[in-house]
């Protein structure tokens, strides 16, 4: 049987516990907002609770509050834009026109736009 019975764990009981196995939890205070980067979108927890467990060197953080999604605009590459201007000798919105319907690939942007 678990400490605490069956209301649960005693608060005191648990953090002994914890400690026994050498386990720390500490709050981050004033975490204004958390911010998870994809390439595709970023997720935005505004406001967040943040906490940090510490189990022998191994750190989890645990973040609650209220998320939100924010889809990125993905365009090309700058390095891409300025290869196709160059190689096929269009102007930057031409370019980046031929790279989108390229799916992003310089190569098969320059082709369609010479052939």
């Amino acid at each position: 049987m678990m400490p605490g019975g069956r209301g649960g764990f005693n608060p005191k009981q648990l953090q002994k516990m914890m400690q026994q196995f050498g386990i720390s939890v500490e709050e981050i205070d004033d975490v204004e907002r958390v911010v998870i980067e994809t390439p595709s979108e970023d997720i935005v927890i505004e406001p967040a609770d943040v906490s940090i467990m510490d189990a022998k060197g191994q750190r989890t953080y645990q973040v609650t509050g209220e998320a939100s999604e924010v889809k990125k605009e993905t365009g090309p590459n700058e390095e891409d834009v300025e290869l196709v201007v160059e190689q096929a000798g269009v102007d930057r919105e031409t370019a980046i026109s031929a790279l989108e319907d390229a799916d992003g690939e310089p190569a098969q942007a320059i082709m369609d736009l010479q052939g």
